[in-house]
């Protein structure tokens, strides 16, 4: 075993390859407007999808390089099975110090005590509203109910440090801001808000959607007054604030002020495609040579020279299109979104 360590392989921009995004399927149980709003979907062939062995077995490649924290992802990871197995692979591999997961909390209450007792370390879970009627409207499915005993069973479980990740949508649900936080609060968790963003196509994105951060901030210090911005250094996605009263809260500025020059992360889907950015229109195989055998120097090294060449700013370039008012719609359409599902956010773990 080799260790990655501190000696992280870079691309061409300087930027480490220190977190993982492991999707572990692509299904899911909510037709979320924003993400995958159509009743069907074309779903990846479920002989390609990857083992708990694979996956553990890749994650360990990527520490190779320096990749020191994993976060599972989907679709909805609770809809694979026994997650919590998974959970315990990766941990046997020590230079994974952060295992996390992110989830619509749908089936957490059934799932987070033997999560946390196989060791998982972090929980985010996505919650758009409080209002069972928007969320009914935002997902197709009447789940409310269920996601919130989810997020009950979060403390229960043992869990600290929950975090919420809401899509701020203008129109839609600007106005539940500090309801928001105020709910954080109760559970001792942080809220992250979430520009708008325009991956994929099977959305209904728009540019006069986006809540910007400036307009968030604007709306919350109405409310308490003056906020103050928490200086960190680092590649965290997203940049955090404190209230008056010290409650602290996040914003994921993607759309509008994107944040490319400091991002150390990538992408693997449930059947092993490794995506180098979000915004990328095709991935590399790694689940090819894994099963056919190749040796893990031979892996290793495609992971590294694959960074090593990497130049993606895909969110720079997206937000560039405003100058040309080429950056009207989506970014795929829908047709070629059927004819290849790993371009769709849902596939690759968004």
């Amino acid at each position: 075993m080799v260790n990655g360590g501190h000696n992280a392989v870079t691309d061409l921009h300087g930027r480490p390859l220190r977190s993982l995004r492991l999707s572990v399927t692509d299904r899911c149980n909510l037709r979320c407007r924003y993400c995958m709003p159509e009743t069907d979907y074309v779903w990846l062939p479920r002989e390609d999808i990857l083992s708990f062995e694979e996956m553990a077995t890749l994650a360990g490649y990527f520490a190779d390089v320096g990749v020191d924290k994993v976060r599972l992802t989907g679709g909805e990871p609770l809809l694979r099975r026994d997650l919590s197995r998974l959970v315990r692979l990766l941990l046997r591999d020590r230079r994974l110090t952060e295992i996390a997961l992110t989830t619509n909390g749908v089936l957490l209450a059934d799932q987070a005590q033997e999560l946390y007792d196989a060791g998982l370390h972090r929980v985010t879970i996505s919650l758009d509203t409080l209002r069972p009627e928007r969320f009914r409207r935002l997902t197709a499915r009447d789940e409310f109910a269920r996601v919130i005993e989810g997020i009950e069973s979060i403390g229960k479980a043992g869990f600290t440090d929950l975090k919420f990740d809401t899509v701020a949508i203008r129109g839609f649900n600007d106005d539940e801001l500090v309801a928001l936080i105020e709910f954080a609060r109760h559970y001792q968790a942080e809220v992250r808000f979430i520009e708008y963003m325009d991956v994929g196509g099977a959305n209904e994105w728009a540019m006069d959607k986006v809540l910007s951060r400036a307009s968030i901030l604007e709306h919350l210090s109405r409310q308490y007054g003056a906020i103050t911005p928490v200086s960190e250094r680092g590649s965290a996605t997203a940049q955090r604030f404190l209230l008056p009263d010290g409650t602290s809260f996040g914003i994921i500025p993607s759309t509008t002020t994107p944040f490319c020059a400091q991002c150390d992360r990538s992408r693997v889907t449930a059947d092993g495609l490794w995506y180098l950015c979000l915004y990328a229109a095709s991935g590399a195989d790694l689940r090819k040579p894994l099963r056919m055998g190749e040796s893990p120097e031979r892996m290793r090294e495609m992971i590294r020279s694959g960074w090593a060449a990497r130049q993606d700013r895909g969110a720079e370039e997206r937000k560039a299109l405003e100058k040309t008012g080429l950056r009207a719609g989506g970014l795929i359409d829908i047709e070629r979104l059927r004819e290849d599902p790993h371009l769709e956010m849902h596939a690759r773990g968004g």
